[in-house]
């Protein structure tokens, strides 16, 4: 985990932008961006050649796949799903928040998506009274996500929905914090993502 977590430190600096990869953390001053915003390197100092119209929409991609953490792979099959259902852009981004991962991350069950991940995949979770060990699993209106009794008094948890900020969570999501429920009250929009994301550039990408 220490490794992969210092690879999203190089992906943010390499980026030149902020990609909040590592959850909370990423809003104090601990975040390695803030503290080092230049690529790593002996020469990440000096800066980098202009990025060609291709390198700008490959960056954009590879962005996305850091910040969601999925495979190229997974990407491509999200990408032809997306294509299928009018505005391909649009619609990879919120396939992409549907996710139970991002969806776990985002009612504050972990501190990032990385974690949620692992918290997923160990059998942590349970949507509609049924543990769920895919990450990839797509939410749907009216289900009920939480976390198993032995998880709750895990102090990563606890921390993690202490400092979770109720105006923080997106109007498509609702979190009761004692019971330790979160419920899909709507489908997410545009417009309930906030992360900075040109989607058009991908979709330029794929359609060359």
């Amino acid at each position: 985990m220490a490794r992969e977590i210092g690879a999203w430190c190089k992906i943010c600096r390499r980026e030149r932008e902020k990609l909040f990869l590592r959850g909370r953390r990423c809003f104090t001053e601990k975040c390695s961006f803030i503290r080092r915003g230049f690529p790593p390197g002996m020469h990440g100092r000096e800066g980098r050649r202009r990025l060609t119209a291709y390198g700008v929409q490959l960056r954009e991609k590879q962005k996305v796949r850091a910040i969601y953490g999925i495979l190229e792979r997974q990407f491509q099959h999200y990408f032809a799903i997306a294509e299928k259902r009018g505005n391909p852009g649009e619609n990879l981004l919120l396939l992409l928040e549907r996710r139970l991962d991002n969806v776990l991350y985002l009612l504050g069950f972990a501190s990032s998506r990385a974690m949620a991940r692992q918290f997923v995949r160990h059998g942590h979770v349970i949507v509609n009274n049924k543990k769920i060990d895919i990450p990839s699993y797509s939410v749907k209106i009216n289900d009920e996500i939480t976390v198993k009794q032995s998880l709750r008094s895990n102090p990563c948890v606890v921390e993690s929905l202490e400092s979770k900020d109720q105006t923080v969570v997106p109007s498509w999501l609702m979190l009761d914090r004692e019971k330790f429920i979160g419920k899909v009250v709507r489908l997410p929009k545009r417009e309930d993502i906030t992360i900075p994301i040109q989607e058009q550039l991908i979709v330029e990408l794929y359609s060359k």
